[in-house]
């Protein structure tokens, strides 16, 4: 049987949608942000009393750049397309931006509803980094290091995943000790640790989902400029 076609450009936009949305949620929970954003968020956490008009947003874009600087030495090369992941960067801060704020109206007094929108929170944000996976377009600076050391190093991307996981996760528990003092943790709690453990998994299943169940095809004749 013919299976459906899912656009790569369609892809990008699904993942543009969903992974905000994913962080927001488990942002919301208050278990532990995703080991990925815990810099930012911590960054947000600290500079926001200070500054009111630094968003969480405004702290992903701002730490992405710096991220993207890294990613260049790693691989050792630069493309142009490199830099719309920045673009991409800012556009998915004003749209967590955007999430934060309805998010934010969800009920939290019972540990079962913070459960329940931790674990929504994880699910969605694996399923678009894994949307973002079947794009050419230029994914946030977090995946396009992921998949170009994945190439570089020629090893399965969920596992180069996870291994980046955990790195942003042991950094989110610097910063927290730096900036809040030794032994507090914020942003950065048991739920981090978990889905520190499990995205990286969850990203390879939904992969596989998506490679079972979808033909993956451009409609744009774009990717000639991402490559």
């Amino acid at each position: 049987m013919k299976k459906p076609i899912l656009y790569a450009e369609a892809a990008y936009l699904m993942g543009m949608g969903l992974v905000p949305l994913g962080v927001a949620l488990m942002t919301r929970a208050d278990f532990g942000v995703s080991m990925v954003v815990a810099p930012a968020y911590l960054l947000y956490l600290k500079l926001n009393p200070i500054w009111p008009f630094f968003t969480f947003g405004m702290a992903e874009y701002t730490l992405q750049g710096v991220l993207l600087l890294v990613t260049i030495l790693a691989v050792k090369k630069f493309r142009p397309y490199f830099l719309f992941s920045f673009v991409t960067a800012v556009l998915y801060g004003f749209i967590l931006d955007g999430w934060m704020a309805l998010v934010g109206r969800l009920p939290v007094a019972a540990l079962w509803q913070r459960g329940l929108w931790y674990a929504l929170g994880m699910v969605i944000c694996s399923a678009g980094i894994a949307c973002y996976f079947k794009t050419y377009i230029s994914p946030e600076v977090y995946e396009l290091l992921v998949k170009e050391l994945a190439e570089k190093l020629k090893k399965p991307t969920h596992r180069v995943k996870t291994a980046f996981d955990c790195t942003c996760c042991a950094v989110g528990v610097l910063m927290s000790f730096a900036f809040f003092g030794f032994g507090r943790f914020e942003g950065v709690k048991l739920g981090t640790v978990l889905c520190a453990l499990l995205n990286g998994t969850l990203i390879g299943w939904f992969t596989a989902w998506i490679d079972a169940h979808f033909d993956t095809k451009d409609a744009l004749p774009w990717r000639k400029y991402f490559s």
